[in-house]
């Protein structure tokens, strides 16, 4: 038996020693790696990081908004709590993002966020859907003088073959001279030549003719060939400066890579109707993972409605014009993608491929999930930022932490004598495993622990001692009652394991609404709370109570020694005469009941006992009373 509740306690002991190995080996594999450490990222308060003011500029991103301007009051709050769930789900914590004057938009991040979180702040993420009218992977560059001459002189270069014809001399011979004209006008003059179609010098900005659809070439102006010619899509930083175009016209631009130059319709759909984005990797056609990513995409009923109209369109250019088969996805000016339509899509659900990685699809897909917003961002300002706070009050934080914890210690000493050694253990592995937690969390998620944070785990100390100190009155109860040592613990153990788990279940609550509810800093002190809060139920499962059952095999404890703790002359236990069934009653020298279900059948038939007893006493006193009056 006593074999049996050995092995019965160490199991958990073990399991719990064993995650907290498995934490602290990972963690140092990713120090190791360089990709981890040993310290938690802290936030902008105690670290410091990096500031953004963006000016918001209102754009169009449907023909409804046309002419639109102003931004609004509700345009700036949208945008704050786009650009905060944006940054929230890149994995960076604690950073700040309020408004400035009620036109700029103030973004501090901390620590040094990569290229990629700083591009989520920076641009709108304005996703719109075109039709393709031309594609050339071709013609890249713009227009050059430079160019031109290097034509010309290759031309003149060329040794006529014997019989030539004259219509071949006559074509190179008028190559020659536009080359040579060129070569002496600027990369415009150039482009204007080349887009005038009528050759009146002006360039019109107008359809020609009414366009029938999206798909009609009579969309593509002068003023659209003019953007086409001098459009530099080998030219990354053009591409990454590229932007929003106007959403009843159609465009010229360049794909994300370089690597192909368009026209585009005006938009068909805007990214605005999207309902919900997320990476996930392509399958191929029998359904299996061929290991490449994309972002899947669905419409909300109007979007989805469009798209259907749009597919049905593009679907009949598919065996004559495979450009015009084309459905361009814009973010940001640039394309993305633009797959070919193979079915008329009815559902609203869409994927878009290209050269994506994990990263880049994640990134795409949390840009979409967020809005898209009729609203682009000018730059004003980036720099780096100091810690609001610094390290003078994280060091006061760890120094009232530390002065709580000695307190706490020294008062469990007075109060529990010897079982303070199980509290200071419960307590130690309680603060390994909030460590480690959070030091994984910083390099797994992003996590940064800011100044309320730290609160947190300051208060976590007293939520740990709130849980073995109702354990150990429980004990200390049971021992009161005269119960044996080992059944005090199980008993105690089962009265007090309901009441912690309640009050651990009110805690997390609490953190979980104030996390909700909260934006910032305070978020920060409920997910601590939180965080600990299931530490303090692991270390009270899985440490606190298997160790008090292992006690009891040392004599000092197992036979309640003075200062163990369970001294039942400490605790007050007295010799008291107590119903042990059959008629029979016993003194604290017989054992006690030895399963709770035991003595609650002994109270039981004691107060059974009782009430039999003040029954005849009731009757006694009635049959002498009726004595009484008969003699009288």
């Amino acid at each position: 038996m006593a074999d049996n509740r050995k092995k019965k306690a160490l199991r958990p002991l073990i399991t719990f020693i064993v995650i907290l190995v498995i934490a602290a080996v990972s963690l140092g594999i990713g120090n190791f790696l360089n990709k981890a450490s040993w310290a938690p990222k802290l936030a902008l308060d105690l670290e410091g990081g990096t500031q953004l003011v963006l000016t918001p500029q209102a754009i169009s991103d449907d023909k409804d908004n046309k002419g639109r301007t102003e931004v609004t009051t509700e345009d700036l709050n949208q945008a704050i709590d786009i650009i905060r769930q944006r940054v929230d789900a890149s994995g960076v914590a604690e950073a700040e993002i309020t408004s400035q004057g009620g036109q700029n938009i103030v973004v501090s991040l901390p620590g040094k966020p990569s290229e990629e979180t700083l591009n989520l702040v920076r641009k709108s993420a304005l996703m719109v859907f075109r039709s393709v009218l031309v594609a050339d992977p071709q013609n890249l560059g713009a227009v050059n003088p430079e160019l031109y001459a290097q034509a010309a002189a290759q031309l003149k270069a060329i040794t006529p073959e014997p019989g030539e014809k004259p219509e071949q001399k006559q074509a190179r011979e008028e190559q020659l001279k536009q080359a040579e004209e060129f070569s002496k006008l600027t990369a415009e003059q150039i482009a204007t030549r080349m887009a005038d179609a009528n050759k009146d010098g002006k360039i019109e900005d107008k359809p020609a003719t009414k366009p029938k659809d999206n798909s009609d070439d009579a969309w593509i102006t002068e003023k659209t060939y003019y953007d086409f010619y001098l459009l530099n899509c080998l030219d990354a930083k053009s591409r990454a400066n590229a932007t929003a175009k106007p959403a009843d016209q159609a465009v010229a631009a360049c794909s994300t890579d370089g690597h192909e130059k368009y026209i585009l319709s005006p938009v068909d759909l805007p990214g605005s109707m999207i309902s919900h984005a997320a990476a996930g990797q392509i399958p191929n056609q029998a359904g299996g993972n061929t290991g490449r990513w994309g972002v899947d995409l669905s419409f909300n009923s109007k979007g989805a409605t469009i798209f259907e109209a749009v597919s049905k369109r593009l679907l009949a250019f598919r065996q004559d014009n495979p450009t015009k088969n084309r459905f361009a996805i814009v973010l940001d000016g640039n394309v993305v993608s633009a797959p070919g339509i193979e079915n008329v899509i009815p559902s609203g659900n869409a994927q878009i491929s290209g050269n994506f990685t994990l990263a880049s699809a994640t990134s795409l897909a949390n840009q979409l999930q967020f809005g898209s917003l009729p609203l682009s961002f000018k730059v004003e300002s980036e720099q780096q930022i100091s810690a609001t706070l610094g390290s003078e009050h994280l060091e006061k934080g760890l120094w009232a932490g530390l002065i709580g914890l000695v307190l706490v210690v020294l008062y469990l000493a007075w109060a529990y004598h010897g079982l303070s050694l199980v509290a200071l253990g419960s307590l130690s592995m309680a603060a390994l495993a909030t460590y480690l937690a959070v030091a994984l969390l910083s390099w797994q998620m992003g996590y940064r622990l800011s100044l309320p944070g730290v609160t947190g785990l300051i208060i976590s100390i007293g939520i740990t001692a709130d849980s073995f100190i109702v354990y150990f009155e429980r004990i200390r109860d049971e021992v009161r009652e005269g119960a044996s040592l080992r059944n005090a613990v199980e008993v105690g153990w089962e009265h007090a394991k309901s009441t912690i788990l309640i009050s651990d279940a009110v805690n997390i609550l609490a953190a979980v609404i104030l996390y909700v509810l909260a934006v910032g800093g305070v978020q920060g002190f409920a997910f601590t709370l939180g965080l600990t809060t299931l530490i303090d139920l692991a270390v009270i499962f899985m440490f606190t109570h298997p160790v008090m059952s292992l006690l009891l095999n040392i004599p000092f404890f197992g036979e309640g020694k003075k200062w163990s703790g369970f001294d039942p002359e400490t605790l007050g236990a007295t010799t008291r005469v107590v119903y042990a069934g059959r008629g029979r009653v016993r003194t604290d020298g017989e054992s006690a009941p030895t399963s709770i279900a035991e003595r609650r059948a002994a109270r039981k038939a004691a107060l059974e006992e009782k009430k039999a007893a003040a029954k005849e006493e009731v009757s006694v006193a009635v049959d002498t009373e009726t004595n009484q009056q008969e003699e009288n």
